[in-house]
């Protein structure tokens, strides 16, 4: 195997998620957003815009499953510019979060789970994603690149990522 090979993923598999998934995806926050937390005692931050009321009109998630477990979970969800997300591009353009519980890292499922979200987004009629990664995360942001986001904005510890999406092409039928 090389370097750029995934680990095994064979038992991996990723599911589209759902309402009996926010108390994970409110979990993984601390995994994705942890560069960005507040205090412990100076209650919700800005953070929990990324989980709270899920469901609402655009509220996109995947999750990854290892032996029936959720180790990751990739989401995407609009903002307002009054109440914008960390990587807050416009109102049209959804902000993806992502993040993979430290045991499972290094074996594929952050892409698999990228994949599926921008799998996801395109079917959905999305032009654009949006991110906010720690501008110390090398690894991330040489990711998100291979996936085609490009930085738009930096500042004094994280970088705005934007990816065009093509639209998935329909086959017609016959």
């Amino acid at each position: 195997m090389s370097a750029d090979e995934p680990a095994e993923t064979s038992q991996i598999v990723v599911r589209r998620g759902g309402a009996q998934d926010v108390r994970f995806l409110r979990d993984m926050l601390h995994h994705a957003y942890y560069w960005k937390e507040r205090a412990p005692d100076a209650g919700p931050g800005p953070v929990a815009l990324y989980v709270k009321a899920w469901g609402r009109v655009g509220d996109t998630a995947v999750i990854a499953l290892d032996r029936g477990f959720p180790v990751g979970a990739a989401w995407y969800r609009l903002f307002d510019r009054e109440r914008p997300g960390f990587g807050f591009v416009d109102e049209r353009t959804p902000e993806l979060a992502i993040a993979v519980v430290p045991n499972a890292r290094g074996r594929g499922i952050g892409s698999a789970l990228l994949n599926a979200l921008l799998e996801r987004a395109r079917a959905e009629g999305y032009p654009t994603l949006s991110l906010s990664v720690d501008r110390a995360n090398a690894g991330a942001i040489e990711l998100y690149e291979r996936y085609g986001f490009q930085r738009v904005s930096e500042d004094d510890d994280s970088v705005t990522m934007l990816a065009q999406l093509t639209p998935l092409v329909q086959q017609p039928t016959i």
